[in-house]
């Protein structure tokens, strides 16, 4: 097999498990290709019995490489897909930060987790992408978000008004701190802590949520992902706003229209045969926990 390997860190609690993660593949004869970045920091911390090949972004990724193992949390996660972009190669996300949502297999049972995927005892779970069009392109042809796309203000002593319309027919003028347009698997994410409803990832959606608005009748909304959205930000004393897709964050001028759609690609995360989208809910974020039952 040929797999992919990158991360961002390497918290020294984790040094010994990730050796055993390398010393497991290499004695699977695996073709092992790893993140430069996170090779110089290996290089101080693990050893190695195999050559190994350096990769530093998507013109490096091979097409035939079987899977990407994210070492880290979810944003490590979200980072890869820049990486990968459309290449399809499947992703498995090994939690070594703190909630591990889409990075949902521990590194102590990475063991287990391997055995299952070299056994082909998993499926792959299609999670759709949003895309960003805007004349300038801020974010080049990385303009596409896992999570969410977000816009909010950039000074912290006013609001900002966010004209929004869902294929040219206005929706809204939502007067607050910021807007968040999620995918089903961002609605866990950024727009659940702003009161957002959770989405199942293959539901197809579009949620619109507002960040802090001052008008108490403005609610999250859910769109059929189908539909294209419009934003523009119209008034703002800094006459500037700050965009974000997932992690990366831009500052844009209030003249700008931002266009969401969604991505013509979608990304493919390994889910073994024991997990599903609900049990993680409830063992990840306690889902109807109740201490009395």
């Amino acid at each position: 097999m040929k797999i992919a390997i990158y991360g961002k860190t390497i918290p020294e609690n984790y040094v010994k498990s990730i050796q055993h993660l390398i010393d497991f593949l290499e004695n699977k004869k695996c073709k092992i290709h790893i993140y430069k970045p996170f090779e110089l920091l290996l290089q101080k911390k693990i050893k190695f019995k195999s050559d190994y090949t350096i990769f530093t972004g998507f013109s490096d990724i091979n097409r035939e490489i079987d899977f990407l193992i994210s070492i880290g949390g979810d944003g490590t996660l979200l980072n890869s897909i820049t990486l990968i972009k459309d290449a399809g190669i499947p992703i498995l996300g090994v939690n070594t930060g703190r909630l591990g949502f889409l990075s949902s297999i521990s590194i102590e049972e990475i063991d287990i987790a391997l055995d299952l995927v070299f056994k082909k005892k998993y499926r792959l779970e299609k999670r759709s992408l949003i895309e960003l069009i805007s004349d300038n392109q801020p974010f080049g042809d990385l303009n596409y978000a896992l999570n969410e796309l977000t816009i909010v203000k950039k000074e912290t002593t006013s609001l900002i008004t966010i004209n929004t319309y869902v294929n040219d027919e206005f929706l809204n003028s939502y007067w607050a701190d910021g807007i968040i347009i999620a995918t089903p698997t961002g609605s866990t994410a950024y727009s659940l802590s702003c009161g957002g409803p959770i989405i199942s990832p293959e539901s197809e959606n579009f949620l619109i949520t507002p960040i802090s608005s001052h008008n108490l009748t403005v609610r999250p909304f859910v769109i059929p992902d189908k539909h294209q959205i419009k934003l523009k930000v119209t008034e703002d004393r800094n006459k500037k706003f700050l965009i974000s897709l997932d992690s990366r964050t831009y500052t844009m001028d209030c003249a700008a229209e931002i266009i969401v759609k969604k991505a013509s690609f979608k990304i493919n995360l390994i889910r073994l045969e024991n997990e599903n989208f609900f049990s993680t809910l409830r063992n990840k974020l306690m889902w109807g926990l109740d201490k009395r039952n």
